[in-house]
């Protein structure tokens, strides 16, 4: 039986991004995925918020994601769609928005507050009576599903393996990993990576290990038939959804997660839309804090319909739209930061899961673990600030 190098679990771009940056170093990778179509990466907006860094980490993850991406169609020899347009972050007529531009004037390009006619401007389709006015900054944007592709064909071009399987274990031998199973058979490695975004935490907790990982359950309307061109990024400039993460990962919260399914906090609505290059329209998004992995108890047909009144107040265009009531699980940490590197007091075995913002900082971040493990893990500040390490010294 082969014995790869790096076996990575998990499609979506965390896991795509590492296994292309791992091939490129000359170690052989085994790239494992159940093939979901609802993954996190599948129902992303595919936003680049290349402004939003806040302290000299995320500044410079911020600025080396944007370059990266702006050339990355090149490296790859396929388009990714990469454009920017303008996002508009807006806010009810009964919002005060002085107090949110103090807010945002914390981010390195701070978004610029607009009357609610300068927002129209840049997106006509808007309804100036529904908005008290928006902030507006440039803002980065992929087709997520075009770039994981690419990410795919030059993965296999370094001579990178893809298996289309679940994951159903980790093979354990005393205090190592030594593989994964699946439904079939099983595969060994001298490392295993796991990639699994929102599913990463129930994986590891099969072979007793512990990591706090979280997830929320997000929903979207999909539709591939808009007739109306939508010019800009449309998202609300008060978010509820990051103080509620807050709360859903508090150190108090972590037997709940681990116990019967749960909900932690109530589900949340963050209006709002974006339209990709070939018009498909996502509307979006609910956010659920349950503990659990099932969809099934979600009402499918008020959430849809709670997101689509959400945005036709601000874009009546949509009201009549077809589409279709979309789910994945989108995962996070406790501060913010992705959790990476070798779990504690077992070898083997390296998280590396976790992004609040993907596509703004995962590309420089897997660049840089790649090349950080394969050489016996130097010095590297940025690195060393996600290690999962940080949480069990202190817990």
């Amino acid at each position: 039986m082969k014995t790869y190098d790096w076996i990575v679990i998990g499609n979506g771009l965390a896991g795509a991004t590492l296994s292309y940056e791992l091939a490129k170093l000359g170690v052989s990778v085994l790239l494992i995925d159940d093939g979901n179509l609802d993954s996190a990466t599948r129902c992303s907006y595919g936003g680049i918020a290349y402004w939003s860094g806040t302290d000299p980490i995320t500044k410079e993850l911020c600025y080396q994601g944007i370059e990266r991406h702006r050339q990355l169609s090149d490296e790859l020899d396929t388009t990714t769609e990469f454009r920017e347009l303008d996002l508009l972050l807006t806010f009810a007529p009964d919002v005060e928005g002085a107090t949110l531009a103090e807010q945002y004037s914390r981010f390195e390009i701070a978004p610029q507050m607009i009357s609610s006619q300068t927002a129209q401007e840049l997106e006509p389709q808007l309804n100036i009576d529904a908005i008290g006015g928006a902030f507006t900054v440039k803002h980065g944007h992929v087709n997520p599903i075009k770039t994981l592709e690419a990410f795919n064909q030059a993965f296999r071009k370094l001579g990178g393996q893809q298996l289309l399987a679940s994951v159903t274990g980790l093979v354990c031998l005393k205090n190592r990993v030594t593989g994964i199973t699946t439904p079939t058979q099983a595969y060994a490695a001298g490392n295993v990576v796991v990639a699994a975004g929102g599913y990463s935490r129930h994986l590891l907790k099969r072979s007793h290990l512990s990591v706090p990982l979280y997830h929320t359950h997000a929903e979207i309307v999909a539709s591939s038939n808009i007739e109306h061109s939508l010019r800009a990024l449309i998202m609300p400039a008060v978010a509820n959804r990051f103080d509620a993460e807050a709360t859903a990962s508090a150190p108090a919260t972590d037997s709940l997660w681990d116990g019967p399914p749960h909900e932690i906090a109530p589900p949340i609505l963050d209006t709002g839309v974006i339209q990709f290059l070939d018009g498909t329209t996502y509307i979006g998004q609910i956010s659920r804090f349950r503990t659990d992995l099932d969809a099934s108890s979600i009402d499918v047909a008020q959430s849809e319909s709670r997101m689509r009144q959400g945005i036709t107040a601000q874009l009546p265009c949509l009201t009549h739209v077809p589409g279709h009531w979309r789910h994945c699980l989108v995962t996070f940490s406790r501060d913010g930061l992705p959790l990476i590197g070798p779990l504690p007091d077992i070898e083997g075995v390296h998280l590396f899961s976790g992004f609040t913002s993907p596509f703004a900082m995962l590309l420089p971040i897997a660049q840089r673990f790649a090349q950080w493990i394969s050489q016996e893990k130097p010095s590297d500040s940025l690195i060393d600030a996600m290690l999962v390490q940080r949480f069990t010294q202190t817990n």
